[in-house]
């Protein structure tokens, strides 16, 4: 059983960093791969970055490659994703996921676990 809660999201300008944080409570946190997905408006929710449960692999979208760093911090059970050189594109509702397997997918239905969300909007 994990439970997950966003936070940092905002308003900033295009170019700009914002880093969200997920908070988890439950036991076994190092146990599951976690991953970020972004909902825009008039699209699909889609896979942003993954992180295996000890934090030695990561995955992301091609659109976010070269911004954006996932990582985690077992200890703290905490994921984070830094977001660097942002665009109006990247505006919608970030969701922190949890994933019941070590390495991470980019497929929604396989995570079971999911926060409630936190917007991020760039503008330009």
């Amino acid at each position: 059983q994990v439970q997950l809660g966003e936070s940092g999201g905002g308003l900033v300008q295009a170019g700009g960093s914002l880093r969200l944080s997920c908070a988890a409570s439950g036991s076994t946190f190092s146990s599951y791969a976690m991953g970020w997905f972004r909902q825009a408006p008039g699209k699909e929710r889609q896979f942003v970055a993954g992180i295996s449960g000890s934090g030695g692999n990561t995955d992301y979208a091609d659109s976010v490659k070269g911004r954006f760093t996932i990582s985690r911090d077992n200890i703290k059970n905490t994921v984070y994703l830094q977001m660097n050189s942002l665009k109006p594109e990247d505006t919608g509702i970030y969701y922190c996921a949890a994933q019941p397997a070590y390495y991470p997918g980019r497929t929604r239905s396989f995570y079971v676990y999911w926060g409630q969300g936190t917007q991020v909007t760039v503008s330009s």
